[in-house]
């Protein structure tokens, strides 16, 4: 943990009057899912909620709204409940604790859990319980969080929708009959419903982002290298290392800063780990913003429906509100050459991860999954090559871009959720062939760069709508304090879908 981390969570976050010597909790007069984390992390640190009190409401909610959204996989319901006591015990002790101590959160299913079902979305590993904890997880452990269960995602996490064969897919909470997006599609649900404080997502290709922009919650991908990794070795059914992140989904912007700074910073043996942050990722309160920003509704050559551009743009030109300089300009890069460049690098490398599971397994995977491994089975080491080739100009392309911005914007996706299992056939007026309706995220996988997903508006058919927030390498701060900014001026944290409580809808 950074030296700087105690004392900016004593001044920022966890800041409380002095603890009181009475044995009492406080009921709090809200609904604690209701609450963002930060905030309900200093309730408890100041006694006037209890850790059991959290917990007990985050499983009442998921045990009454989980059956219509499917958003989580496992629910522990026992083990939450015990970790819950035992937080309790410890704030009533005087104990040292951690900055999330007593905070309900979730963990995608991508990732292991120690003890707890992990299933990576597949049939085939549905008894599956492992040993020890992802990285990232003993992180969050470590910090007081307490587990309340696994969220649903597509068979490992390989297409940008939340469909498998363990139950229903997962429903997206504006409109049930309409789809999260994917693969973190049951943490954005999650969020979106309050059935938890904050959650755990991962990103190889939009899959934080994607499900972020559908389910009207924050969501960043953080900097390649900057949260350990969940492949098999380190905990986890990520077979994508450098593709991959995992990082936050959260009701608001500081709660995403506060997990960061608790699962970010090197592991050691990771090839891809950089340096550990020297400030908090928290943002500040931000009234202004002094930046540079380029804006691109559709990269110059995306197709992106009409009324999703005119909802981004909108939000784009709000910048200059906040101080900025907001220019219209395209980075200088094919949609064709990213499409050419990403397959062959993640249809290899999951290929290489679940080498052997076709044969073990076949009658037990999705036709997706099984579809994705027979063609990264094919990729040959000379295309494996080139697509790493090409993915260096890509890298080459936008990093010179962004060294002329602070910020590039684009909408998050080209079209607000659509009907389940129905994917839209044109998008203003052309073809849609396979994910064209997600066209910009999985560039920022290729380059490795943080990107984000900030609620920027509604359709006419009350389904919300994310702008993309991008940086250079490293520079996650920035995104933060600008996402902050945008939130505080536009808030949409108020915002709960119809099926939440009437107590968070007050």
């Amino acid at each position: 943990m950074p030296p700087w981390y105690p004392q900016r969570c004593a001044r920022d976050i966890l800041a409380v009057a002095s603890v009181t010597s009475g044995p009492e909790f406080a009921l709090a007069d809200e609904s604690l899912m209701s609450l963002p984390a930060y905030v309900l992390a200093e309730r408890i640190r100041s006694r006037s909620v209890s850790p059991v009190e959290a917990v007990d409401e985050a499983l009442s909610r998921i045990d009454r709204l989980n059956p219509g959204y499917n958003a989580y996989l496992t629910v522990c319901h026992d083990e939450a409940r015990v970790a819950a006591e035992a937080a309790q015990q410890a704030v009533m002790s005087g104990a040292d604790i951690g900055p999330l101590h007593g905070v309900p959160v979730s963990i995608k299913d991508l990732l292991y859990t120690k003890g707890i079902r992990s299933t990576g979305g597949s049939l085939a590993y549905n008894e599956f319980t492992p040993e020890f904890d992802a990285p990232l997880v003993a992180r969050l452990r470590k910090a007081g969080a307490i587990i309340l269960g696994k969220t649903n995602t597509p068979e490992f996490g390989v297409i940008p929708t939340t469909e498998n064969r363990l139950g229903d897919p997962c429903r997206n909470p504006w409109d049930p009959a309409r789809t999260t997006g994917g693969s973190s599609g049951g943490a954005a649900a999650s969020a979106a419903l309050g059935l938890g404080s904050m959650h755990v997502g991962s990103d190889g290709g939009g899959s934080i982002r994607i499900p972020a922009s559908l389910c009207g919650v924050f969501g960043i991908k953080p900097t390649l290298g900057r949260v350990p990794p969940y492949t098999k070795e380190w905990g986890g059914y990520g077979g994508w290392p450098t593709l991959s992140q995992a990082g936050p989904l959260a009701r608001n912007v500081k709660d995403a800063g506060l997990m960061l700074d608790v699962i970010a910073g090197p592991e050691p043996g990771d090839p891809f780990a950089i340096p550990a942050a020297e400030e908090s990722f928290i943002p500040d309160g931000v009234d202004s913003l002094s930046l540079k920003v380029a804006w691109s509704a559709d990269l110059g050559w995306a197709a992106v429906d009409p009324e999703v551009r005119d909802i981004c743009a909108k939000a784009a030109l709000s910048f200059q509100d906040l101080g900025c300089e907001v220019d219209e300009v395209h980075p200088e890069v094919e949609g064709s050459t990213i499409v050419q460049t990403f397959g062959p690098l993640a249809g290899g490398a999951d290929a290489a991860a679940h080498d052997g599971l076709l044969e073990a397994h076949g009658d037990q995977l999705t036709d997706y999954a099984k579809r994705f491994l027979e063609f990264g089975a094919k990729v040959t080491a000379s295309q494996y090559v080139l697509a790493e080739q090409r993915r260096v100009g890509i890298w080459q392309a936008f990093d010179e871009f962004l060294s002329r911005y602070d910020l590039l914007l684009t909408p998050t996706l080209a079209t607000a959720a659509f009907p389940l299992g129905e994917p839209p056939s044109t998008i203003d007026g052309k073809e849609a062939r396979a994910n064209s309706w997600s066209p910009f995220t999985a560039i920022f996988n290729l380059t490795g760069q943080p990107a984000a997903s900030v609620p920027c508006g509604w359709t006419a058919a009350g389904l919300p709508v994310g702008l993309h927030v991008i940086a250079r390498a490293f520079r996650e701060r920035t995104i933060l304090r600008a996402a902050q900014a945008y939130s505080q001026a536009h808030p949409w944290d108020h915002r709960w879908p119809p099926d939440a409580d009437e107590d968070t809808n007050a």
